[in-house]
This record gives C-alpha cells, sequence and structure tokens, in this order.
C-alpha cells in the first residue's frame, strides 16, 4: 500500500500545481457560457446541439469522476493526474480547432473524460501532501477559492477572448493552462513509492457510470423536452434499473467501486448529501446570472464577465477564511452559517427587475453569495474526505466532486424548466424583459429557500451524528479540538 508520498522542500509548490488543476477544470466548466452565441454561429449548430456544446463536457465529467477516483487509487494518483491532464489538453485544442458540430461535441466529451481523471487525483493528493490539522485546512481552503474562482474566471475569460480573438481562443487557452499545469505537476508533485492494491470493479464502474450517464442526461433534455418526455423517462428508468445493477455487483465483489469502509467515519454520506444540495445551486447560479445581465441588462459578453470579478473575490476571501472561522466557532456552525449568507445573497437576486442595473441589483448579492459559497465548500469538501481509509483517499475525491456536479445536473434542470414556465405565464401579460427577469427571479428565490433548508439539515445531521459522552461536532473533521467544537 502507499503510506506517503515522499519528502517534498516546496509542499507550497507542489499545492499550487494541484490546485491549478482543479482550476483548470472549473474554468472549462463555464467559460463557453459567454461565447455560446458565439460558437453557435461559428460551427453551424442547432439549438440542441447549442445545449450539448455544455452538456457533453458535464455529462462524461460527471459519469465518470468515481471511475476517475477509483482508478487514481489503484494506478497510482500522480500517474493518473498527469494522463488527465494530458487528455484534457489535447482535447480543449481540438475544440478549438473543430470546424462540425460533431467534432465540437466529442471534444468537449473526451475533454469531461479527462477533467474525471484530474480533479479527484489531485484532491487525493493534497489530502496524502497535507496531514489532518491546521496545514490540511489551509490547503483546503485554497482549494476552495480556486474551485471558486475558476467558475466565475470562466465567465470573465470566456468574455474577454471571445471579444477580443474570437470563440475557439477559449478552449486554446485552457489547451496552454492544462499543459502549464501538467508541467508543475511534473516538476513539484513527488512520487508516490507504492500504488493501492486490489482490483478494479470493472461492472460496477460500468454500471453506476452508465447510470450516472443516463440520469445527468434525462436531466439535460428535460430542460428543452419537458419532464413527460418519452425519451426522458426512458432515460430516468434506465438510470434506475443500472443503478440496481450496480448495488447488486457491489454487494458481491471482493473489491467495489464503493467499499463500506468508505463510510465508516459517519461523516462521509452527510458531507456529500450536502454537497449535493450546495452544487444545484451553485451551478444554477452561474448559468442565471450572466443571462440576466446579458439578455435583460444588455451587456456585452466583456462586461459580463468583468461582473464576475467581485463574486470570484468575494470567493476568494471566504476560501482563505474558512479554517480560520470553523477552529473558533466550529465546523457545524461555520457550514449552517455560509449556507445562509449565500441563501441571503441569492434572495437579494430575486428581486432583480428589468429596468435594474448591476450596481443596484447583481453586486451587493454577489459578495454575499462568493462569501458563503466558498466557505461552505471548503468545509464540506473537508467533511467529505477527512477520516477516509488512505487507500481510497481518490474513491472520496470522487464521489464528492460527483455527487456536486450530479447536484447540479439536476438543480439546474428543475430550475430552468420552473423559470422557462413563469417566464412564458408571464409572457402572455407582461414585455419580454419584465417575463425574463420574472423567471429569473423565481430561479434565484427558490435557489434561496434550497439553502437554507440545507442548513437546517446541516444541523440536523450534526444532531444525529454526535457521538454519545461527547460535547464535540461530529460532523467536524478529526483535527485539533479547536476544530471540534460546536458553538
Amino acid at each position: 500500500m502507499q503510506k506517503s508520498l515522499g519528502t517534498t522542500a516546496r509542499p507550497e509548490a507542489a499545492l499550487a500545481a494541484l490546485a491549478a488543476a482543479q482550476f483548470t477544470v472549473m474554468l472549462a466548466t463555464s467559460i463557453v457560457n459567454v461565447a455560446l452565441p458565439q460558437i453557435r454561429a461559428g460551427v453551424g449548430l442547432s439549438d440542441g446541439g447549442t445545449t450539448w456544446v455544455v452538456n457533453a463536457y458535464g455529462l462524461a465529467f460527471g459519469a465518470l469522476l468515481l471511475a476517475g477516483g477509483r482508478a487514481a487509487d489503484l494506478l497510482g494518483r500522480r500517474r493518473v493526474l498527469l494522463a488527465g491532464l494530458g487528455l484534457f489538453a489535447t482535447a480543449s485544442l481540438a475544440a478549438g480547432l473543430a470546424t462540425t458540430p460533431t467534432a465540437l461535441i466529442a471534444a468537449r466529451t473526451v475533454q469531461g473524460l479527462g477533467a474525471a481523471a484530474i480533479a479527484p487525483s489531485a484532491l487525493a493528493l493534497v489530502m496524502l501532501l497535507f496531514p489532518p490539522g491546521p496545514s490540511r485546512g489551509r490547503a483546503l481552503g485554497v482549494w476552495g477559492a480556486v474551485s471558486g474562482a475558476g467558475a466565475a474566471a470562466g465567465v470573465l475569460l470566456g468574455g474577454v477572448l471571445t471579444q477580443a480573438w474570437g470563440w475557439p481562443w477559449i478552449f486554446h487557452a485552457v489547451a496552454i493552462g492544462a499543459i502549464l499545469v501538467l508541467i508543475a505537476t511534473t516538476a513539484f508533485v513527488p512520487r508516490a513509492s507504492v500504488t493501492e492494491r486490489g482490483r478494479f470493479d470493472l461492472l460496477g464502474t460500468a454500471a453506476v457510470s452508465l447510470a450516472l450517464t443516463a440520469l445527468v442526461w434525462g436531466l439535460t433534455t428535460a430542460r428543452r423536452s419537458g419532464w413527460t418526455d418519452t425519451r426522458v423517462l426512458t432515460a430516468f428508468a434506465l438510470a434506475a434499473a443500472l443503478l440496481a445493477v450496480f448495488v447488486l455487483v457491489e454487494r458481491r465483489h471482493s473489491h467495489p467501486l464503493l467499499p463500506p469502509r468508505l463510510f465508516t467515519t459517519g461523516r462521509v454520506a452527510a458531507g456529500n448529501v450536502l454537497m449535493a444540495l450546495l452544487g444545484s445551486v451553485w451551478i444554477a447560479l452561474f448559468f442565471f446570472l450572466p443571462l440576466y445581465q446579458q439578455q435583460v441588462l444588455g451587456s456585452s459578453p466583456l462586461v459580463t464577465g468583468l461582473g464576475q470579478l467581485p463574486l470570484a473575490g468575494a470567493n476568494m476571501l471566504g476560501s482563505t477564511l474558512a479554517p480560520r472561522i470553523s477552529r473558533r466557532i466550529g465546523v457545524t456552525a461555520t457550514v449552517t452559517a455560509a449556507l445562509l449568507a449565500e441563501a441571503g445573497g441569492l434572495l437579494w437576486l430575486s428581486r432583480i427587475t428589468a429596468d435594474g442595473s448591476y450596481l443596484t441589483g447583481v453586486l451587493g448579492p454577489s459578495v454575499l453569495i462568493g462569501l458563503g459559497l466558498s466557505i461552505a465548500f471548503v468545509q464540506l469538501t473537508a467533511v467529505s474526505v477527512e477520516g477516509v481509509p488512505r487507500e481510497d483517499a481518490g474513491l472520496a475525491g470522487g464521489l464528492v466532486n460527483t455527487t456536486r456536479q450530479v447536484g447540479g445536473a439536476i438543480g439546474l434542470a428543475v430550475l430552468a424548466t420552473l423559470a422557462g414556465s413563469v417566464t412564458a405565464h408571464a409572457a402572455t401579460h407582461q414585455p419580454p424583459l419584465d417575463a425574463l427577469t420574472a423567471g429569473y427571479r423565481t430561479a434565484f428565490a427558490v435557489s434561496a429557500a434550497v439553502l437554507t433548508a440545507t442548513a437546517l439539515l446541516a444541523l440536523v445531521l450534526a444532531r444525529r451524528d454526535r457521538p454519545r459522552g461527547r460535547t464535540a461536532d461530529p460532523a467536524a473533521p478529526q483535527q485539533p479540538a479547536a476544530l471540534t467544537h460546536m458553538s
């Protein structure tokens, strides 16, 4: 078994390389959003094809994260990370060079496959490089900062590059970034001495990957075709059947993809449930907010991207403060307060108007949302991976990323359908921009309600998991006493 990654004289440089890998993955998630009209015109995409420029990446990424995490544990985290970065860079370059819809969507799918190898292996390496305690808390703070900043920076960079040099450069820039991260990882991340032992659960991996593919495909298709569409219902039925097969396979396999020991700490399940709910709002936020800025406020792609800077700055600040806050008031109190702060920002956004402005309607909520989102993300990531056996570090990283991605797909599908219904109804008696704004307001208000419920659930799970005879916060990772105090 792998006992350590060896020694490195520059752990900060290794962390920077690993964080940059996560930043690149998150960047590719949102960088295309602002440029979709230009991509559609440049490649000749239909309405459905334009949607799949976004969906193909998210579908492959979300469906294969568990497989990527387990492969990292068995084949070597650093090795899988480097392979994922190479594949990611190649696919990004191919996407920028694509001249047909098929080529572009195929490249985005392979890009998602590379991301599914990068994200869990990079997080596992962070866990192994930084032992439990303050150093890991600071490392996860950096991780949270780059994760949120990557999503916001994608909107900014997408607007800048599209307006300056054209849409292909959004993919070329990602390819260049991935190559630089690959070089940095090779130079600064130490090699592991031994990989973990075990057999790859091929049947279980295939079952759960296909189930997640069917689920995410059904959700994304439902946004366009409706929840009662035959294809959507068939996809959901197939996902349910494949998940049942996965459960049966896992019970009989000697080395299951999701071994029971992964959940023995009592925190992994709770952390992943809360992360899925956070993800359901997170991804939708970066979908609706740029649309409101462009379609209602009339902002250009560049101005829309610049409008994400305050959110990104607040995100980085919150991620830096998260470990300090949790040491002072406890993880459960920190998560609850952060979720309520983000909910307050989204409720504030639900007051936007068609004749509003960025300064009066978007700036303030963006800062509040950025702070709450980043703090909650850092702490829930820590809860979801802390205390798992060393041999499952990559799998734990894949699981928490999977729950966030799948939660995001579910949330976006539901919120987009709801917003579209509200807009369609409002359009019968309101001007078009007012109707659009009504749909966005509804999406933000429902998101605020979801996060408020998530904050209450965090309190319930913490109380349910509290060990007898102890006053410590059971939802907190096993770290110094200051981290486990519950206010």
